[in-house]
């Protein structure tokens, strides 16, 4: 079974930064592709930037260069750097996990984590 637990999420002032971990625990023997999504109150939950296992990623053009995604490996961590943080990046910040890859194959999976609130004040 695997769990995931996102850290990092505080209040912070527009233009400063922020940075998320996401800790990922189980299947010991595989790597995942795993993304950071978010949920403002009232919106859709939106993509924000994802990696697969073996580093490739994605990042939606809002971030426009402000985020990075990144991961330790050998700690089945993932980050996501926020810096130039604007009042509408403030939502509640998930990760997910959309597949994982085993010695034994790879499995479609749809796993979220509990989220980590990032405020910003103007």
């Amino acid at each position: 079974r695997v769990q995931l637990v996102e850290s990092g999420g505080g209040s912070v002032q527009a233009g400063g930064s922020l940075t998320l971990s996401c800790a990922a625990s189980g299947y010991n023997y595989c790597r995942f592709d795993m993304s950071w999504y978010r949920q403002a109150p009232g919106k859709e939950r939106e993509f924000v930037s994802g990696m697969d296992s073996v580093g490739e990623k994605t990042t939606a053009d809002f971030v426009e260069g402000r985020f990075t995604i990144s991961q330790d490996a050998a700690k089945r961590t993932l980050y996501l750097q926020m810096n130039s943080l604007k009042p509408e990046d403030a939502a509640m910040y998930y990760c997910k996990i959309s597949r994982r890859v085993c010695p034994y194959g790879n499995t479609a999976m749809e796993y979220w984590g509990k989220g980590t609130l990032v405020t910003i004040s103007s």
